[in-house]
């Protein structure tokens, strides 16, 4: 899985500078990370990893940057920080939500940032992360008309349908 460096979380630690001298895969949080952590970042090729859901459950308002990191060519990856602690939500949805609604992302970002950019910052994106030929196909099927009401239904979880391998997995209550 390669380097991960907890960055910038709550103030400019110099996280991101140490991420990029490393060679990190990700620098993880960024809520504090400015125009020189990101550049630090780009000049690396470190992913940035933004956790949404962590600023939201510890009460603050202080998103990452996302706006600036995209714009400066970094494929953000958007997670949950899934942890008992600071982000006691496992809602991709919540996450793409809070992605277009407080980090300026556009609803496709957000989608690419939870997807393919993710499977790539894990060294597998040849393997995982879109729907392609080749690839393993594991993936949900939501009740919803258009991709952008997975982040517009705030953490509402509607899946009808989930595929391991290409395959049905479980049935889901309420599927039909």
């Amino acid at each position: 899985m390669g380097l991960r460096v907890h960055a910038e979380q709550f103030s400019p630690s110099g996280g991101s500078r140490l991420a990029a001298e490393l060679g990190a895969m990700t620098a993880d949080h960024l809520e504090c990370a400015g125009a020189p952590e990101i550049s630090a970042l780009k000049s690396a090729n470190v992913q940035p990893v933004l956790l949404p859901a962590s600023v939201l459950m510890i009460g603050s308002h202080h998103y990452p940057d996302a706006r600036a990191m995209i714009d400066a060519g970094l494929a953000v990856v958007l997670a949950t920080d899934f942890n008992p602690g600071s982000s006691p939500t496992p809602s991709m949805l919540l996450a793409l939500t809070l992605a277009s609604t407080q980090m300026k992302m556009s609803p496709a970002e957000a989608v690419i940032a939870a997807t393919i950019n993710a499977a790539y910052s894990l060294g597998l994106g040849d393997e995982i992360g879109s729907l392609e030929a080749g690839k393993r196909a594991d993936f949900v099927i939501h009740d919803c008309d258009d991709y952008r009401e997975l982040g517009y239904f705030a953490g509402v979880l509607r899946p009808i349908g989930v595929f391991v391998n290409g395959r049905p997995g479980a049935r889901l209550r309420g599927a039909s």
